[in-house]
């Protein structure tokens, strides 16, 4: 293990056992664990189908021992077998760690035990805008030299090397961790943090009354919170909840503490004055990432450096260099001038955001979205038809797969035929395909000079795979 003093105690301190080990969530905690000089290893059903291969090649040139998800790789006591919320009882390594006697802990519980041990812990929550946040927190911290160690559910840009392709974690030595935290499962409960960044609250993963309450409990546990005044929920629970240091943060209202005026808007960026009220000083900052959504996301990144101790101008000036992070309205790259964008939007707040920041600009939509679950379409489809028929032009065309699907026993009686029928009795076109490549060849045909294709969904990482594909099609359809 590290021998710094302000990097997180864990109290199992022998060798862990990641199941699920390429997931978003699960990755960069291998990362973290690793660095820290734990010994790692895990397993992935993306690795057994022969799926993301680049991804487990970077773990394994860091030391990671990877497995198959068959049970071969728990094979002692000692072993901390973590496991994410969706791996279930009758995964062969959790039998196997039941049969050795090795103990089980949830992803989160493991991730809550890093953030509530640091001595100083930075925990971003919100239904939309966690990774960007983190990245841009991160990146302040670190340009900064405060040495942070970030733990992210996406590739943050600014990291990426050579011999780092999949930075979605950097290890430092100073005091400061800072990591995206889910409400999803609940988990978000877990978190003591020094400060709590809430982003925004809409309908997701869970009921609007299950997510008030834990939003509360999460602003109301930490030393400070930082709360976005421009969302009307997380507006509420900034009134309503009296929070002592409190810090808010608004595109709009000039009674936060942070404000923005003299807003630019740019194909390939934004820009603003920053206000801390308090103080009346202001400082111009620059985002070199698209959209008013990234704008409030680097208002609460500024916020949460000044928690941190950062100097207004140090940390506007630090988010200039901030470049974004992977899957966040990406370009892909543009071939006879289409232009195909990848981006992680899966939920109608997320949607709403892509597509408006697109919309500022001319060209057609043509959409893949891949809703990345069943659960989520039993849960939002009202919500995600009003999102589509509310956000296409009359001429954008959305195409949909099946959703994603990894193995289970999930409900899926219900699939993307449902959202395809209610977006087209709202007036707007949309198709439901039997399967991605379906949509892909879709996509190719239509696709016209000035057109945008935009890919977008979650927990599937091969959907960058699929849209630069995509690419390769539409430039040898337009050259041939």
């Amino acid at each position: 293990m590290s021998d710094s003093s302000t990097a997180p105690k864990l109290a199992h301190t022998g060798p862990y056992f990641l199941c699920g080990i390429g997931g978003s969530g699960m990755l960069p905690l291998a990362l973290i664990l690793k660095a820290r000089g734990y010994e790692v290893d895990g397993s992935d059903r993306s690795l057994d189908a022969g799926r993301t291969a680049a991804k487990f090649d970077f773990l394994k040139a860091r030391g990671i021992g990877l497995y198959p998800q068959d049970g071969s790789g728990v094979t002692r006591a000692e072993q901390m077998v973590v496991a994410s919320a969706a791996i279930e009882d009758t995964v062969p390594d959790i039998v196997a760690a039941k049969k050795v006697g090795a103990p089980i802990k949830k992803r989160p519980d493991l991730l809550a035990e890093l953030v509530n041990s640091a001595p100083v812990s930075v925990a971003v929550g919100g239904t939309s805008g966690k990774s960007t946040t983190t990245g841009m927190i991160g990146w302040i911290l670190y340009a900064t030299r405060r040495d942070p160690t970030v733990m992210n559910g996406a590739v943050m840009k600014n990291f990426v090397s050579g011999d780092a392709p999949f930075a979605s974690a950097i290890v430092g030595e100073g005091d400061i961790f800072v990591s995206e935290v889910d409400e999803s499962d609940g988990s978000i409960a877990l978190y003591t943090p020094t400060v709590a960044v809430l982003n925004n609250i809409a309908l997701d993963h869970k009921s609007m009354e299950e997510l008030r309450t834990l939003f509360s409990e999460f602003l109301t546990a930490a030393r400070t919170a930082v709360i976005n005044l421009d969302n009307p929920e997380t507006r509420k629970l900034a009134v309503g909840l009296s929070l002592v240091g409190a810090l808010t943060y608004s595109l709009e209202n000039h009674n936060a503490d942070f404000y923005a005026s003299d807003i630019v808007v740019a194909p390939d960026g934004m820009s603003c004055i920053v206000t801390e009220r308090h103080t009346g000083e202001k400082a111009r900052v620059c985002l070199q990432t698209p959209g008013r959504h990234n704008l409030s996301n680097g208002l609460a990144a500024i916020a949460a450096a000044r928690a941190c101790g950062v100097p207004l101008r140090d940390a506007t000036m630090a988010l200039m260099n901030f470049v974004g992070i992977r899957r966040r309205l990406e370009v892909v790259g543009t071939a006879k001038d289409v232009t195909v964008i990848d981006d992680f939007a899966h939920n109608p707040d997320k949607i709403a955001a892509t597509m408006a920041t697109l919309h500022a600009f001319p060209g057609r939509l043509l959409v893949m979205w891949q809703p990345h679950g069943y659960g989520p379409i039993r849960l939002m489809k009202d919500e995600l038809i009003n999102c589509f028929a509310t956000n296409l032009a009359e001429k954008d065309v959305l195409f949909m797969p099946e959703p994603a699907y990894f193995g289970g026993t999930t409900d899926r009686s219900m699939g993307s035929s449902v959202i395809a029928d209610g977006v087209n009795a709202a007036g707007r076109t949309a198709f439901a395909l039997p399967d991605r490549a379906a949509c892909g060849d879709r996509l190719v045909e239509l696709a016209q000079p000035g057109d945008l294709i935009v890919v977008m969904g979650a927990r599937d990482d091969t959907l960058s795979e699929f849209a630069a594909d995509v690419l390769k099609r539409v430039a040898a359809k337009q050259s041939g």
